[in-house]
């Protein structure tokens, strides 16, 4: 299935909660109880998510003494995760993984990584707190879909193992925060706790949203019933189940949904997005362009929003708009590689080759992650053999 995506329409959320959630909303279950056009499929238990096999096990145990307490075992919980991975873990956004699976690939997102380190703090006796990351809204592209990202770390408590009972020391340091984006990192953004339930919550939903991604609503559904489930107040997920009603064309259910997410969290822009669409579809195009208006008016400064409405504007063909969005995201950050890679496609389709690979080359020098670097290393390469070729072409025109 293949469905084409307007940004300031439709957009899933993925690793978000409630930022600003109303504790006291009314949480309407029979929203998911209601008549719909899916079948329900196994998805991963909470046992299934966060427990570590045998084999991981053994390995902790070889690794860890009971000398090493408090922080030092903390921070050789990071050594022995990047050890068992030959050097090679590394954050990767679209991976949503088991504990199990994430030590298997040490390839994972952020969501994945830290699941696996509460799993592994757990078994060495460690106390752990999820964290929500409040980072600006974000986006990111996966098949034609705009995701809206979210971001959580890890904490991790010291410990008195010497006593019977688990007993946080009031020395400092007495914990150590693992985050796998550096640049969450770097900017220091505020947090906020959040439990097991919600964190079970949020791999659910990223699971549904990659099975939309993908075609298989029914696994979609199932996902994001069970994140609901695991935390009702979790808004992203009513959100994009909202999504997944309205394509398939159950607007009353579609409608109810993002309802519900906006009476968890008033501010979640993307539920109000989402409506705006739901009421061009249904013949309300003044409520419509009202909430398009004011979303627009609070994201105008967003390079990342300048950002998705540029790729909107380039896969609907018209290269000027989609030229002045990239320009205004690049002025507003110029530390965004995305913003040149989008000058760098418009380019190429204009037919400036000179330009394109200018700013493919800024685009490389500005990533973080090596994937992005991968995918800019590939892009160059095929410009400079495409231009390798057609001279070729024309020596051999000349002869």
């Amino acid at each position: 299935m293949k469905i084409v995506i307007q940004f300031s329409i439709i957009v899933l959320s993925v690793l978000l909660s409630a930022c600003n959630s109303t504790p006291k909303a009314t949480i309407d279950t029979s929203i998911l109880q209601s008549e719909h056009q899916f079948n329900i499929q196994p998805v991963e238990s909470y046992s299934e998510v966060f427990q570590l096999n045998n084999q991981i096990k053994a390995k902790l145990a070889h690794y860890f003494h009971n000398d090493e307490i408090g922080i030092k075992r903390a921070k050789m919980l990071m050594e022995f995760l990047v050890s068992s991975g030959d050097d090679s873990l590394s954050y990767l956004s679209g991976a949503n993984l088991t504990a199990n699976q994430t030590f298997r690939d040490m390839n994972a997102n952020c969501l994945s990584l830290s699941i696996l380190t509460h799993a592994i703090a757990k078994q060495l006796g460690l106390r752990t707190q999820f964290q929500r990351v409040h980072i600006p809204e974000y986006w990111d592209e996966s098949q034609g879909y705009s995701l809206l990202t979210g971001h959580v770390n890890i904490k991790i408590f010291e410990v008195d193992n010497t006593k019977n009972a688990i007993k946080t020391l009031y020395v400092k340091p007495t914990s150590v925060t693992v985050d796998f984006d550096p640049n969450s990192r770097a900017q220091q953004f505020s947090t906020s706790a959040i439990d097991t339930n919600t964190i079970l919550s949020m791999f659910y939903n990223n699971k549904g949203a990659m099975g939309m991604i993908n075609g298989n609503l029914d696994l979609a559904y199932s996902y994001y019933k069970a994140a609901i489930e695991s935390d009702p107040y979790h808004d992203g997920a009513w959100g994009n189940l909202g999504i997944l009603y309205r394509i398939t064309e159950q607007y009353e259910l579609a409608e109810r949904a993002y309802n519900q997410a906006l009476a968890i969290n008033h501010d979640n822009r993307n539920a109000l997005g989402n409506l705006a669409k739901l009421y061009y579809l249904t013949e309300r195009d003044r409520e419509a362009e009202m909430i398009e208006a004011n979303i627009h008016n609070l994201r105008k400064n967003n390079p990342y929003y300048m950002l998705v409405l540029g790729n909107e504007a380039f896969k609907s063909g018209n290269l000027a708009r989609a030229k002045h969005f990239y320009q205004k995201a690049n002025q507003l950050d110029r530390n965004i590689h995305g913003s040149y890679f989008g000058l760098a496609k418009v380019a190429y389709e204009q037919g400036d080759r000179e330009k394109a690979e200018y700013y493919l080359n800024k685009a490389y020098k500005i990533s973080v992650f090596e994937h992005d670097k991968a995918r800019y290393e590939g892009k160059l390469a095929l410009l400079k053999s495409v231009a390798s070729n057609q001279l070729n072409s024309i020596a051999n025109d000349e002869r």
